[in-house]
């Protein structure tokens, strides 16, 4: 399968920040959720295989070795749940609510560094 995100898939994705990766991650979840729910089904199903190339980039980011177990847990409750029976009983806000925390992190990181970088003029 060719991949969707190309300068992320060589190499540029490794030079995010963890928080960044999960926070991308989430938007792609989001839009995955978004497209399920207005009854789009193949938009969504083109979202979820962005889901897993993105995480599949941050589980084989070296500097993420120490996330590894969290991160493969992650993958497999998104499969479940989107792609098999729930059986961790999953729900789009559970989902929603995981990857705010890194959205919000992302976020206000890139608004400290744009604060601090404007003060230093």
């Amino acid at each position: 399968m060719n991949p969707q995100h190309k300068k992320l898939a060589s190499g540029n994705w490794n030079k995010l920040t963890l928080i960044q990766q999960m926070a991308n991650i989430g938007s792609e979840v989001e839009r995955t959720i978004s497209w399920k729910n207005k009854g789009n089904l193949e938009y969504s199903k083109m979202a979820f295989i962005r889901v897993l190339e993105l995480l599949n980039l941050t589980i084989a980011c070296d500097k993420n070795r120490k996330r590894l177990k969290e991160l493969t847990r992650v993958r497999e409750a998104l499969i479940d749940y989107f792609e098999s029976n729930n059986q961790f009983s999953s729900s789009d806000k559970l989902w929603q609510k995981y990857f705010f925390a890194f959205n919000y992190s992302a976020r206000m990181n890139s608004s400290i560094i744009s604060g601090f970088s404007t003060n230093l003029k």
